[in-house]
């Protein structure tokens, strides 16, 4: 057992896991600001080998571990989270205008499934702000924007928000991730049915033929093998670059936490280690009905190497993580990468 896992982590759970959230990662950009200190925190965590170079959406990318959407939703903390060891940071949600998201208390541990629970609902400073944080950085790390549509924006309108965010990220973020299968943003999921969803891509696409960047199209894990199939259809039709499986789940099927104690919570979607074999699965079905035409980028549940393993052997090429660094701590990529080496 870690230091972190062993000391930190329940210190770190005596507190409201938002509040902590943004108190741990402005102590880590305090300590980044000491000279040298960032230097010696990216030579203990970073690994480096021409083994974990993948080379994917037409991008290099140091290694396959990566930050997913959701914990640098601002991109305020690139240059300290590279210094973490990750391949790559993906930021977002991130929709046109500011918004508050939900009501707080929205994000709870369920310390016995090692698992999160959130409601957060796209809480962001909307396109203009994250694009002023965005141009602030030093790091040359690769950076996705993860778009979403505002929760006042009908779903007739929604291809209007996308668009906006698309325009407003497109010369400052490496790829892009269209959202619509966040189950806190009412109505959203629906945006996954096939005809908004090909309507949305299509005219994207079209908009990216200005900008030449990856796409791709984040998923939630509750589709159906029938969804699945039409998300198969849809990414080949409208040729964006891929898939990142999974989003969050509304399932809270075989939780060790008290069923008395997750009601309590309420709605929400739910990640870490309980999601990691319907991720899998999702993962295995779309590179089998895929055929390889598209690619896939892995999240949900991943703790570990074998983990990581276990996605990557399924089809994904690269993987992405969340609940699995608040639980491990700051050290989970370089012990993946160590491992995968």
């Amino acid at each position: 057992m870690s230091f972190y896992k062993n000391l930190v982590f329940p210190i770190l759970t005596k507190f409201d896991p938002e509040r902590i959230h943004y108190f741990a990662m402005d102590c880590l950009s305090f300590v980044c600001k000491i000279p040298g200190v960032k230097k010696i925190i990216k030579f203990n965590l970073d690994v480096k080998s021409a083994s974990l170079h993948r080379n994917f959406l037409g991008l290099d990318f140091k290694n396959p571990v990566g930050l997913a959407a959701g914990f640098d939703k601002n991109a305020l903390w690139i240059d300290e989270l590279d210094c973490l060891g990750f391949g790559f940071i993906e930021i977002g949600t991130v929709t046109p205008k500011p918004q508050d998201g939900n009501p707080k208390p929205r994000l709870f541990r369920l310390k016995k499934d090692e698992a999160l629970i959130n409601r957060m609902g796209f809480n962001n400073g909307g396109v203009e702000e994250v694009v002023k944080n965005l141009k602030k950085r030093n790091s040359k790390i690769i950076v996705g924007g993860n778009i979403g549509k505002n929760k006042l924006t009908e779903n007739e309108d929604a291809l209007s928000d996308y668009l906006i965010a698309f325009k407003g990220l497109a010369d400052h973020v490496d790829y892009f991730v269209v959202n619509v299968s966040s189950p806190n943003t009412p109505g959203l999921r629906d945006l996954q049915e096939k005809e908004p969803l090909k309507k949305i891509l299509a005219a994207l696409q079209i908009e990216n033929q200005k900008h030449k960047k990856p796409v791709l199209l984040k998923i939630a894990p509750d589709l159906t093998d029938s969804q699945l199939d039409d998300i198969v259809e849809i990414v080949t039709e409208t040729g964006i670059s891929g898939v990142i499986a999974t989003n969050t789940t509304l399932s809270r099927a075989d939780l060790k936490t008290d069923n008395e104690e997750v009601e309590k919570i309420g709605a929400g979607g739910l990640s870490g280690k309980p999601l990691r074999d319907r991720s899998t699965q999702v993962i295995k079905y779309l590179s089998q009905k895929g055929g390889g035409k598209f690619g896939i980028i892995g999240a949900g549940g991943i703790y570990t190497a074998k983990d990581a393993k276990e996605k990557l052997e399924a089809g994904a090429s690269l993987i992405q993580v969340y609940s699995g660094f608040i639980y491990e701590g700051p050290s989970i990529a370089k012990n993946i990468n160590k491992e995968l080496i």
